[in-house]
């Protein structure tokens, strides 16, 4: 990777605690390197609090609140997991309509994990094919989607392009197709 993303912003949402501290630093790495500029975007202002697994581990600085981010300044979405952060993340109005203003305008999105739960409450799964945490199979399948048991999913059957995976083994695969992604739909 060296210049893919150069002159691209690229949204990590997620709560101010509970995010899989791999899922979050990764695939910001993985934008870094291929000259994007993530940014962190938290429901608060100040730090956000990760975890290895139910380990705290490191704090990150916000640099945005939700309420304060424009969707149109991004050109794609990260969404980590980790069981609290989407599940916080979740019930925050403007986490969801962010996510929304992202997918219509057709912006792609990578989530791993947990995240897609911030999809499904965002009414944005249904007729799409994803892959995640197993226990969201369930909550993917009710909310209209397909769920599908695979380290790297790709859904292009909606208004952007979809990529998800199911943990952080999977992040390797995960983290090289978001900046394809990324800068194919961006371009």
């Amino acid at each position: 990777m060296a210049n893919e993303l150069q002159g691209r912003r690229i949204a990590f949402m997620t709560a101010n605690e509970g995010i899989e501290q791999a899922e979050l630093t990764e695939p910001w790495q993985a934008v870094k390197d291929a000259g994007g500029t993530p940014e962190l975007l938290c429901p608060h202002e100040g730090q956000a609090q990760a975890f290895n697994h139910l380990d705290k581990a490191d704090v990150f600085p916000v640099d945005h609140p939700i309420s304060a981010a424009d969707p149109a300044d991004y050109a794609g979405l990260v969404l980590p997991g980790g069981v609290a952060n989407p599940d916080e993340l979740r019930t925050v109005p403007e986490a969801v309509r962010f996510v929304q203003a992202m997918f219509g305008a057709g912006k792609p999105a990578a989530v791993i994990c947990h995240g897609p739960w911030t999809v499904v409450e965002a009414d944005l799964v249904r007729g799409r094919t994803l892959t995640s945490w197993p226990s969201l199979r369930t909550d993917i399948r009710n909310a209209g989607g397909t769920w599908v048991d695979t380290e790297l999913q790709v859904c292009t059957s909606g208004p952007n392009v979809l990529v998800t995976s199911r943990k952080p083994a999977d992040l390797p695969a995960f983290c090289q197709r978001l900046v394809t992604e990324f800068q194919r739909q961006s371009a």
